[in-house]
């Protein structure tokens, strides 16, 4: 197949699109449990390091 100026077109078939379901910024579930371990994390580093 050609496209409209004459040239090759080597991707003929238009592969699929994909789309998150959620968002992955903002004041998602995901965001929030991240926020919370790392959270608890820094807490546990910060007293051993007392």
């Amino acid at each position: 197949m050609t496209e409209e100026f004459g040239r090759l077109n080597n991707y003929a078939i238009e592969p699929n699109k994909y789309m998150m379901d959620q968002p992955r910024f903002g004041f998602t579930q995901y965001a929030e449990k991240l926020n919370g371990r790392l959270a608890m994390i820094g807490l546990v580093l910060f007293r051993s390091w007392l």
